[in-house]
């Protein structure tokens, strides 16, 4: 029996998910969590043969929890499911440990396929993905101002982008304040922007945040 997890802050999704699941005689959802503490909880007691993992989370980026996760539990194996198109989250969640990508569009038909695959060790992209892979697509060929960003500024233009407060992303990276305006400094000078507004349409535009 294979056995599931999911972290996904919205019930519906979880439900959506258990739906789908309940008709496999090979799968279970064996645990269901909508913050990475309540995932944390479940850890506690036993590892899932597969993570399902939403890269958009309350409080936290789910490519931060990807990295925390691989630290704390080297063998897990997690498949992000997310609406955010393939080509802002795909190959960095890859290379961040991820086994699995896997748009929400798509999870009703691809899901059950990928849980199998990765659980029997393989990895699972989707037809985009894979196209994307196939083209040779990375960080620096993308045409996409934010893939040329490092995965640490990354994370901060997502914060920044939903609104925190400079000392806020600090405490919650664990990092200086300097150390962060320096990595603000580095993105507005990559993506040739100047101001925390113009960070914030960007994100907005192109699906980087909801």
């Amino acid at each position: 029996m294979i056995e599931v997890f999911v972290l996904d802050d919205h019930p519906v999704v979880r439900q959506g998910i258990r739906k789908i699941l309940d008709g496999e005689a090979d799968i279970s959802l064996a645990g269901e969590a909508a913050t990475f503490q309540e995932l944390l909880g479940l850890l506690d007691d036993k590892a899932p043969d597969v993570l399902v993992l939403d890269i958009t989370l309350p409080g936290s980026s789910g490519l931060d929890v990807l990295k925390e996760l691989k630290a704390q539990y080297p063998d897990i194996k997690v498949l992000i499911l997310t609406i955010h198109k393939e080509e802002h989250f795909a190959l960095r969640t890859l290379k961040a440990g991820a086994d699995g990508f896997l748009n929400k569009m798509s999870v009703s038909d691809e899901l059950v396929q990928a849980l199998r695959k990765i659980a029997g060790g393989g990895k699972y992209v989707s037809t985009r993905v894979a196209e994307l892979l196939a083209a040779g697509l990375d960080e620096r060929s993308s045409g996409m101002s934010h893939e040329n960003l490092s995965d640490r500024e990354f994370q901060v233009l997502l914060r920044i982008s939903r609104g925190m407060k400079l000392n806020d992303i600090a405490e919650e990276l664990c990092l200086s304040p300097k150390t962060i305006g320096t990595y603000r400094e580095r993105l507005l000078e990559k993506m040739n922007m100047r101001t925390n507004t113009e960070l914030t349409y960007y994100a907005v535009k192109n699906g980087l945040i909801d």
